[in-house]
């Protein structure tokens, strides 16, 4: 990463159907791994909210490895069936980082 690029973020919530939160829950679990181990993830995070709610934090070095994840087979069959699993429009934000990354020591 050049000094002139900023890391992306993606964050927000996902709601499942009360009938489909295992299987919200052990759809995004299993991206976890595979999502932190691709070139250019720098970040990735899920919670999950006592509200039944999914938070999802994702840093990536640049737009172009984002756009390589959002093309893999896993995220693409979960995002096209999506409707399926919620119960609303996922809450989602996407944003340039503007603090320093990594983390600098004081």
């Amino acid at each position: 990463m050049t000094s002139t690029e900023a890391p992306i973020s993606l964050y927000g919530f996902l709601r499942p159907k009360r009938e489909r939160a295992d299987d919200v829950r052990q759809l995004l679990m299993s991206l976890v791994q595979p999502t932190r181990e691709e070139e250019g993830n720098l970040e990735y995070h899920l919670h999950e909210h006592e509200d039944g709610r999914f938070f999802l934090y994702e840093v990536w070095r640049s737009q172009e490895d984002l756009d390589k994840h959002n093309a893999t087979p896993p995220l693409r069959a979960f995002l096209d069936n999506l409707p399926a699993f919620l119960e609303e429009d996922p809450e989602g934000y996407f944003n340039t980082m503007v603090s320093p990354y990594p983390h600098s020591s004081p």
